[in-house]
């Protein structure tokens, strides 16, 4: 994947019209914003349009109203707060087919250095389609197309591939060029040793990450739920915990695969285990710590043990790369976080280029307070599993290469 793209740094946009797409899919309540992070991340290549002298005409999507307006999940809200943080106004183009007379009224009249928002991009059925109409209008508005929205790089969709297509130039926003740099370039370019650290509950879910991980990196971990097909599949009784029996044989042919590249795979040695899965999922539970091979048929493993937690430490000490998606247990629960912790605290206490490939880890590292430690935490769960993959973002290809 070409990753060299052209960048905000790199386009004049004084005086141009310019259509930044970001990711404002922020959670909402009552129509207050609950969690402001994503417009915060926007907030440099937004400040970097409006000082160069753009008309900068912003768009998202928020949610799922599946190609129909639905007042709650407006974008209004997200003008308002935006206004605020930028310190001037964020004008709202409040039209139910996005690009309507008031958006147009609205562009037509904008003088440098203005911002407005368009309503969210989902309202209209063609978003998610790439549809052709949808498009053209966003095009029409706009001279230079900037995508800052790496959440949604690896869909094809209207307000971040299709409009690219149609204008001369396809920049990458601050957070974009982040992302690239850092995940895209640890996957492909890593300093080594490079170590890749897998979790979360299920094996199906990161097959080719596994697969492909296993050809690029080092040493290889895997924990979470997803470790007990790996443990079943080397003959281990795993009593009640989460297995994938589908997966075994891949499992078996990962483990003949990282023998035969060299590579080091390391499964939990030892496992926090219990008799029922919590409910509420923070609910107080009885650790019982046992042995991999010597788990008892009525347990589940819900966490690793202290002496993986060690094992999985000292990988990291000596590693110059470092990527990590996924929980190593049930994380919700204080008592099942401690192999998460101490995961988190092995990244935070290394001079290695760390790497969370956001959702649930990203998550984890930020409530367990580790977040500053880190070089770099993804803002998108499901683009960044795609980027380990090796796979295409069409997002990110979209945009002119240098």
């Amino acid at each position: 994947m070409a990753l060299n793209k052209v960048s905000v740094d790199d386009i004049n946009v004084s005086g141009k019209r310019v259509l930044c797409r970001c990711d404002f899919n922020v959670p909402l309540k009552d129509g207050k914003i609950t969690d402001e992070n994503r417009l915060v991340a926007a907030l440099p290549t937004i400040k970097k349009l409006i000082a160069d002298g753009g008309k900068v005409i912003l768009c998202s999507h928020l949610g799922k109203p599946k190609g129909e307006p639905k007042p709650e999940l407006s974008l209004a809200p997200v003008a308002a707060r935006l206004t605020e943080l930028l310190g001037q106004e964020v004008k709202f183009a409040a039209d139910p087919e996005v690009v309507g007379p008031n958006a147009k009224a609205a562009v037509e009249a904008m003088k440098d250095g203005e911002v407005i928002l368009l309503e969210n991009t989902r309202y209209r059925v063609e978003e998610t389609k790439n549809g052709e109409a949808f498009s053209k209008d966003l095009a029409s508005l706009c001279d230079i197309f900037v995508n800052d929205a790496f959440g949604t790089a690896h869909r094809a969709h209207c307000s971040n591939v299709g409009v690219s297509e149609l204008v001369d130039t396809a920049a990458v926003g601050y957070l974009m060029q982040k992302e690239i740099d850092f995940l895209g370039n640890a996957v492909e370019n890593p300093v080594r040793p490079f170590v890749a650290i897998l979790g979360g509950a299920k094996v199906a879910d990161k097959l080719n990450v596994i697969s492909n991980l296993l050809e690029k990196c080092d040493t290889l971990i895997i924990g979470g739920g997803m470790a007990y097909t790996f443990l079943k599949a080397q003959g281990n009784e795993i009593g009640k915990s989460l297995v994938d029996d589908s997966k075994l044989d891949y499992c078996k042919e990962m483990i003949a695969k990282a023998e035969k590249l060299g590579k080091k795979l390391l499964l939990p040695v030892d496992s926090a285990t219990i008799t029922e899965f919590p409910n509420p999922i923070d609910a107080p539970v009885d650790v019982e710590v046992y042995e991999s091979d010597k788990m008892p048929a009525d347990r589940e493993g819900c966490d690793i043990g202290p002496k993986t937690s060690e094992l999985f430490a000292e990988a990291v000490k000596s590693a110059k790369t470092v990527v990590w998606n996924g929980p190593m247990g049930v994380f919700e629960n204080p008592t099942l976080a401690e192999g998460t912790i101490a995961v988190a605290k092995a990244l935070a206490e290394t001079d290695a280029t760390t790497i969370i490939g956001g959702g649930d880890s990203a998550a984890a590292v930020n409530q367990l307070g580790f977040g500053d430690k880190m070089s770099h935490i993804s803002t998108g769960g499901g683009a960044s599993l795609e980027f380990l993959e090796g796979k295409e973002l069409p997002g990110v290809a979209a945009a002119t290469n240098k």
